[in-house]
Order: structure tokens, then C-alpha cells, then sequence
């Protein structure tokens, strides 16, 4: 099944949907609460959507992608790395909470403002709403006024689901919460309320006593479970995909659709639950665990189409696991050899965007060797990329970009020390005093051949060659057993010369980077 099949599934239940309830424009909505860095895991939350809508788009169906900054949400715990008496402000709108290092305006946007970057960078076409600004400018006054009016039907769905002891109670239930307008937090009660004139009294934990009229004034936001569907409706939202966690009976979702036919009077959204996206094994991302990799760390190291063909890849109930270790080779040479023309045209192109590709692509595992080989030298660089192949000899260092910059920030900040290859200085006197005729033998011949093809292909040809010449073969004889134990035996061999272990980046690479008189000056000492 192609990765791309669950993206046509999705967009012809989305139209359908759409043609029946007369929706023009087709709203795709997403949803992100910016209380601590948004994860790679959030981003899954923005590319589901994202696809769906651009599917309707290139159909010719006009189609909107929404993106909703929940950050009218209180704050409710303090990530790692922020100072603990921040917990001060617990309770408080993400707006209405300081930066906690004065870069930005608010709490939210520090966290949000990462994101609206990396969406650009992605080429995703979306437009956002913050719901600071909707409370604020009384955009949902009439459904939150009708949640209140309907506070036991709420009352009486969110206790159908509640989990065992969490049983319905006969106290009074607000689906609404004030924020004090003397504190700012949501440690409030409400005392009094009236339908009527949409009048409302509270007490909050600060000692304020205070109240407003709801259809004129707001200071408060609705509980989330409520907040979802009034949501769907206003829009209203014709697609949303959420987590798994959100998915499962009696969640949010079970009684958001509930609550959106019986208080808001709309259907609910075509729903689609997505998987979640672990980095290294991690099973599930949290923003409030405090480090977390971020959309911004991914395009530090992962070319933008890529990034994007990870989420496309993948149908939404598959997990996605990250790897900013040694598996992000295997992601590149994937990516290179990918042959799917409508999974690649989906992760480099949008109907409104070309995202940028290197004019020049020089694998991965080629070009992170070389970066760590000569410390990120260009001149250096460039001499070595250039004797890559014939292709290669007018090369520029732009050529390659995007994809230098992401390789130069994985060697800088992925690549552990001790894969990190230190080439000697000094020729190892010891080892090659030492040498059986057999391995002085393999030397001299590579030596001796050594600038015959100076490419990486031709150097490849040698090195896998030289156990063959020296057992008297033709340099293109067939592998066997006993060749492959030669080859292994004679790559230990000339590690151990040139970096001092008998493992290191790829023969051919090294032998390129290092150039044939520094070879010479590591390999011949008592080899004549």
C-alpha cells in the first residue's frame, strides 16, 4: 500500500462531509497549546491536517488549514530549566505569563514562536488564530453564554464518561472558569449565575470577590472538554486529527462530538487519530518534561522535505520514531533512493510552494565523514568533494545546501566522540615494523595503485581490489569467503595506520580526504 493512500482516503471522506453539510471553504483545523516547547510529537498535529488539506487543494476544492494557539490556557506546571518561582504564575492565561527569560512578550509566545518558523520552513500554508485574541473580542460569547445556559446537559455527558470514582455529584457544574481580574489565575469559584442577564459572581483563592456580565465581558475561557466542540461549531471544522490519546472510548473526542450535537447543535469534525512520535525509543513526547526535540531541532539536522516525507510516510495509527543518531544515514539514503513520485512531490512541493533541494546531492554518510575528517575546513571540504566524481569538479559549497548546513549541525552536535575520527599525526612505526609479507604486500600494492583512479569510485575499486591482486586475482574477481576475511583483515590494517583503530568512516572516504601524499606518509615507513 503506498504511504500516500491514507491522504486520498482522508480527503475523499473530508469532501464528502463537506458536500453534505454545504461547508465552503472545507476547514482543516489544528490545535497546539504553546505551555512548554512543542515537540516533534505536536508536529504531527500540523502535518496530518496539513496533507489532508493540500490533497483537497490540488483537487481544485477550496480548503483552509486552520492552526489554534490555545494559549488562553492556564499554565499548569513548569517545565525543567525554568526557575521554580515561576510556579507564582500557575493558573495564569500562557498570555498572561512573563517570558522566563525576557525574549518575548509571554510565556506563549516564546514557546509558539519556534513553531511559526519551522511552519514557514515546511511550506506549510496556515492560518492562525490565537484564542487569547477570539476570547477577547467576544468571537465566542454567544456559544459560551449557551455552554452556560447548558450546563446539566454538559453536566450530564461528561458524567456518563467519567472514570470510576469520579461518579456524578449533585453540585452545581460550570463548564466555564474565571480567570481574577485582580490575580490573573483561575483559582476562582463561581458563587452566582443568571441566564437571564448572563450575570456571574466568584470568589478567588487571592480573597478577590468579584463578577461581570458574561455577554458583555469575559475573563475566563471553557474547560477544554467544552472548549473542543463550541470550537468545531463556531468554525465550523469540517477535518481535525488528534492523538491516540484523545481517540479511545469516552475521551475527549467520544464527548466533544457528543457535546457538539447536543449544546452547540453542529456535526463534529471527520476525525482521524493519530500514533505517537517517539525520539530514540521514547514511546511518548511531553512538553512539560522540559527538553524535549523540537520541530526546530529536526530542521537543524533534517532537510525540510524530508522531515516532512517522515510524517507523510507513515499512515497516522503507524508510531513515528526520530533518530538524531547514526539512523538519520539510513533516513538520507532512503530519501535518496525513494522512487514513489507522488510521496515525493508531496514532501517537496505544496500548491502554493517549491520547498529548496541541494543542486548537487552528495550522500549523507560521504558528506558527514568528510565534514568530521577536516573539522568543517571548506577549502578542505571542497577539495575532497570535488574529487568525489567527474560530475564534481566545478563544485561550489552552495551546491549542496541545504543539506551542508544540517550535516555541518549533526557533526557539531550529534556525532559522539568517540565515532569522531582522529587521523595520526605520526606514522605508527611499531605496527609497521611488524608487518607480515603478506600485509606489506597489500600496501605496497595500494600504494603502488594508489592515484590510478583518484575518485571515490576508483578508490572504492582498489581497496575492495587489493586482497585480490595480492593473492594473484584480477581486481574484478568474484567475492568468496576467503576474499571477504582478506578484505576485513587488510580494511583492520589500514584503520589501525591511519586512525588508530581497526573501524573508522568508510575506506574510500578517508583514503580521499586524507590525499595520497599524507597516505603515503602514514602507510610507507618500512614498507619499500
Amino acid at each position: 500500500m503506498q504511504s500516500h493512500d491514507w491522504i486520498v482516503r482522508t480527503a475523499d471522506d473530508v469532501i464528502a462531509a463537506a458536500q453534505e453539510r454545504q461547508a465552503d471553504p472545507i476547514v482543516c483545523a489544528s490545535g497546539i497549546s504553546p505551555s512548554g516547547p512543542v515537540h516533534l510529537g505536536n508536529l504531527r498535529e500540523l502535518t496530518t491536517q496539513h496533507f489532508v488539506a493540500e490533497e483537497i487543494k490540488r483537487r481544485g476544492v477550496p480548503c483552509e488549514h486552520l492552526l489554534f494557539w490555545d494559549d488562553y490556557d492556564r499554565l499548569r506546571k513548569i517545565p525543567a530549566g525554568v526557575p521554580p518561582e515561576f510556579a507564582e504564575h500557575l493558573g495564569r492565561p500562557l498570555t498572561g505569563v512573563p517570558d522566563p527569560w525576557g525574549e518575548y512578550a509571554s510565556w506563549a509566545e516564546r514557546f509558539a514562536t519556534p513553531v511559526r518558523d519551522a511552519i514557514r520552513q515546511l511550506g506549510m500554508d496556515i492560518r492562525e488564530i490565537f484564542q487569547t485574541e477570539r476570547y477577547a473580542a467576544g468571537a465566542y460569547t454567544g456559544p459560551v453564554v449557551r455552554a452556560m445556559r447548558e450546563r446539566d446537559t454538559i453536566r450530564d455527558v461528561l458524567a456518563r464518561y467519567r472514570t470510576k470514582g469520579k461518579e456524578r455529584t449533585d453540585e452545581e457544574y460550570w463548564p466555564y472558569r474565571v480567570y481574577c481580574q485582580t490575580c490573573g489565575r483561575d483559582t476562582t469559584s463561581i458563587t452566582h449565575y443568571d441566564d437571564a442577564t448572563t450575570a456571574l459572581a466568584y470568589t478567588c483563592e487571592c480573597g478577590h470577590t468579584g463578577g461581570f456580565v458574561l455577554e458583555t465581558t469575559n475573563s475566563g475561557k471553557l474547560f477544554f472538554k467544552v472548549d473542543w466542540p463550541m470550537r468545531w461549531a463556531a468554525v465550523p471544522v469540517t477535518f481535525e486529527a488528534a492523538g491516540a490519546d484523545h481517540s479511545s472510548p469516552g475521551s475527549t473526542m467520544t464527548v466533544g462530538s457528543e457535546l457538539c450535537r447536543k449544546v452547540f447543535g453542529a456535526e463534529p469534525p471527520v476525525y482521524l487519530g493519530y500514533a505517537f512520535v517517539g525520539i530514540r525509543g521514547a514511546s511518548k513526547l511531553s512538553s512539560s518534561a522540559g527538553a524535549v526535540p523540537t520541530p526546530a531541532d529536526g530542521l537543524r539536522v533534517i532537510e525540510a522535505p524530508i522531515l516532512r516525507w517522515l510524517y507523510e510516510r507513515r499512515r497516522p495509527n503507524q508510531s513515528i520514531t526520530i533518530d538524531f543518531g547514526s539512523e538519520i544515514t539510513r533516513l538520507y539514503d532512503e530519501w535518496d533512493r525513494l522512487d514513489d513520485p507522488t510521496a515525493y512531490e508531496r514532501a517537496t512541493r505544496t500548491t502554493t510552494t517549491e520547498l529548496p533541494q541541494p543542486a548537487k546531492r552528495i550522500p549523507w554518510r560521504l558528506l558527514t565523514s568528510v565534514l568530521d575528517l577536516t573539522a568543517g575546513d571548506d577549502a578542505q571540504l571542497l577539495r575532497i568533494l570535488r574529487d568525489v566524481d567527474a560530475d564534481s569538479k566545478e563544485l561550489a559549497l552552495a551546491d549542496l545546501e541545504p543539506r551542508l548546513s544540517r550535516a555541518r549541525a549533526w557533526v557539531a552536535e550529534h556525532l559522539p566522540e568517540e565515532a569522531r575520527t582522529h587521523v595520526r599525526t605520526e606514522p605508527d612505526s611499531e605496527r609497521l615494523s611488524a608487518l607480515s609479507e603478506r600485509e606489506s604486500r597489500a600496501l605496497a600494492t595500494l600504494l603502488d595503485r594508489l592515484e590510478d583512479d583518484w575518485s571515490l569510485v576508483g578508490l572504492t575499486t582498489l581497496v575492495y581490489g587489493v586482497p585480490k591482486l595480492v593473492r594473484g586475482l584480477p581486481i574484478d574477481a568474484p567475492p568468496t569467503a576467503e576474499l571477504k576475511q582478506d578484505q576485513r583483515a587488510f580494511f583492520a590494517l589500514v584503520y589501525t595506520l591511519l586512525v588508530g583503530r581497526d573501524t573508522g568512516p568508510r575506506l574510500p572516504t578517508l583514503l580521499l580526504a586524507l590525499g595520497p601524499d599524507r597516505i603515503r606518509g602514514l602507510l610507507s615507513y618500512h614498507t619499500g
